[in-house]
């Protein structure tokens, strides 16, 4: 008896990479891909889109899977999301529906890479500099701040926050850390200095980089009054999670002149609307989330995802989540 083809749909595929990013051969004749290019930023949007699938791959934490979509998706049976954690699932609803969620691994280091891409853009005037270069402006406009001898502050000491410590300290900066795990010992291993409170470290830093997960203890953990403790001419980096952050603090902020400037990945609402004011806000220097997107981590979500509906499909799902 043939059984029936599956449909599996790929979710934020702005590239237009998923199925050339790994082998989907071994699946060709159970399961049919179709990938979407374009976001759907709202439950009724994707609904109506995933309506006909069985299979969902969604990358990272950007779209929602809450318990009102599950219910509008009756013909779902597995939900695989990039990384071993998703906080945007509904895992109690996904497991009422009978859906199965499962996870692929997610290297740590094209964050720290971008982070540090970032922080020197800032640094160095890189934008600045570029456009005035190609579009004929002038030769020379900003003066780049130093980082040998300067302080970098980390918030957040795990798996990519020590990994940007190390960058630092290659640099020559002093790195100042505030985490909660970290102990003095610990601290004095990796060669980093603990900060007694983040107000500490928001004060003494002349770069302040954010590596949290966003739980309720984190969320809004900068606002107005941590803005106000940064020296004026320090820089901020959020390439974490939005939620930390207080996006309208930092717009005022960055708009006042009260820091130096900022470098975001991350945004409260992704894709960024057009009219959003962080598009033309001054002294930022934003991408769209790019903190994850490599051709190193895409091969392995991917290819992953192509083991994870193997496994399903032969009724021993793999990497399970929830």
């Amino acid at each position: 008896m043939t059984l029936p083809i599956l449909r599996c749909a790929v979710l934020d595929d702005f590239q237009g990479v998923a199925t050339s990013s790994a082998d989907w051969s071994s699946l060709a004749d159970r399961v049919e891909v179709t990938s979407f290019r374009e976001h759907h930023g709202s439950e009724d949007e994707l609904a109506a889109a995933l309506a006909g699938f069985d299979i969902v791959v969604t990358l990272r934490e950007r779209v929602p899977f809450p318990a009102t979509l599950f219910a509008r998706l009756p013909r779902l049976k597995l939900l695989i999301a990039s990384g071993m954690r998703n906080s945007v699932i509904d895992h109690a609803a996904a497991a009422a529906h009978g859906v199965t969620v499962c996870g692929t691994a997610s290297s740590g280091t094209p964050p720290v890479e971008l982070t540090w891409a970032l922080l020197l853009g800032l640094a160095r005037g890189i934008v600045q500099e570029n456009t005035a270069l190609r579009e004929g402006g002038p030769w020379q406009s900003t003066v780049g701040a130093d980082l040998h001898g300067r302080t970098l502050g980390l918030l957040g000491f795990g798996r990519i926050g020590a990994l940007v410590a190390r960058v630092g300290l290659a640099f020559g900066m002093e790195v100042l850390v505030w985490s909660r795990s970290l102990t003095d010992e610990r601290a004095a291993e990796a060669g980093v200095r603990r900060a007694r409170s983040k107000e500490e470290l928001l004060r003494e830093s002349d770069f302040v980089s954010v590596h949290l997960a966003s739980n309720a203890e984190t969320h809004g953990l900068i606002g107005a009054a941590e803005l106000a403790l940064m020296k004026p001419d320090a820089y901020l980096v959020n390439t974490s999670r939005a939620a930390i952050v207080d996006q309208d603090a930092l717009l005022a902020a960055l708009t006042e002149g009260r820091i130096a400037g900022a470098a975001l990945d991350v945004f409260d609402v992704e894709p960024l609307p057009a009219d959003h004011p962080l598009r033309t806000a001054p002294r930022l220097l934003a991408t769209p989330h790019l903190g994850y997107v490599s051709q190193d981590n895409y091969r392995r979500y991917f290819g992953e995802a192509v083991e994870d509906i193997e496994a399903f499909l032969e009724g021993e799902p793999i990497r399970r989540l929830g």
